[in-house]
């Protein structure tokens, strides 16, 4: 017997909100080696708009995908990502800072809250949001309520971060398809490509960045005695980090260890050619 055909189901999607400028981000963003659009996201924001084909083309669950590459931009950069992320099922967020664990929550897509309360109130600190009014609006959305589904939730999250300076540009909405957020992304005067384009370039556009006056106090390049710490921190993480993405086949963590990797021998690169007085 024939049967009804269901409706297709939403399109995955994804969005790398970078609390830094695009010249700096830009650098950072080219180890991810993924094809991104680049563009500023309101005072001191950026947005990475990803191709998404680690999640069309090879199936791997896009939550696990922007959770490696939020944890491996934040951890070499003196600045944090959040992570959006939606599906058929679910939407989500993650917030990734530093070597600190990386918090996030879930939405189903009904707008059933699938979180912890705590990781609200983390990532109210880590950004820095106001203790009380901001926490407050984050709090409601980590409760029931049937007329939000799981878009509105991340809407209602955005709204939250506009006091913090974030505005997203006009079409960049949770809930689209990564071709149309892409769309939306390519019409912005400032859009640029963000794309891998070999190890002397990405250095080359690293040292750049980093020595440019505001940038200039990021510990790995800044002579500090710990730099090199850091980046031994940084290639001793990156290693794990690589075989536990081999051994899951997962694209995202195996990204988030080789950019580990890169930062941490970056650093060290930069240590040992710039020897200190």
């Amino acid at each position: 017997m024939p049967t009804e055909r269901s409706a297709p189901a939403p399109a995955s999607g994804a969005l790398l909100l970078c609390r830094a400028e695009p010249e700096a981000v830009a650098p950072a963003a080219q180890l991810l080696r993924e094809r991104m659009l680049l563009t500023r996201a309101g005072r001191d924001w950026s947005v990475l708009v990803p191709e998404g084909r680690p999640w069309r083309d090879a199936g791997e669950p896009v939550d696990r995908v922007l959770t490696g590459w939020a944890t491996a931009l934040a951890v070499g950069a003196p600045w944090p990502v959040l992570a959006l992320w939606w599906d058929a099922e679910r939407s989500g967020y993650t917030l990734a800072s530093g070597f600190r664990r990386p918090v996030g929550y879930v939405w189903l897509a009904n707008g059933t809250p699938a979180g912890e309360d705590e990781a609200m109130r983390t990532f109210a600190a880590r950004l820095g949001l106001d203790p009380v009014l901001d926490v407050q609006s984050l709090d409601q959305l980590a409760k029931p309520d049937s007329a939000a589904d799981a878009r509105a939730r991340l809407t209602g999250l955005l709204a939250v971060l506009t006091r913090a300076g974030l505005t997203l540009p006009a079409g960049l909405t949770p809930g689209e398809p990564a071709d149309r957020l892409r769309e939306a992304a390519r019409a912005r005067p400032d859009a640029r490509p963000v794309e891998w384009e070999g190890w002397q370039e990405t250095v080359r556009a690293e040292l750049e960045v980093v020595a440019g006056p505001r940038l200039a106090p990021w510990l790995p390049w800044s002579g500090d005695p710990r730099a090199r710490a850091l980046a031994l921190a940084q290639v001793a993480a990156g290693l794990p980090l690589t075989a536990y993405g081999l051994r899951r086949r997962s694209g995202g963590w195996i990204t988030a260890g080789a950019l580990l990797l890169a930062h941490g021998v970056l650093g060290l690169a930069y240590d040992l050619t710039h020897p200190r007085d």
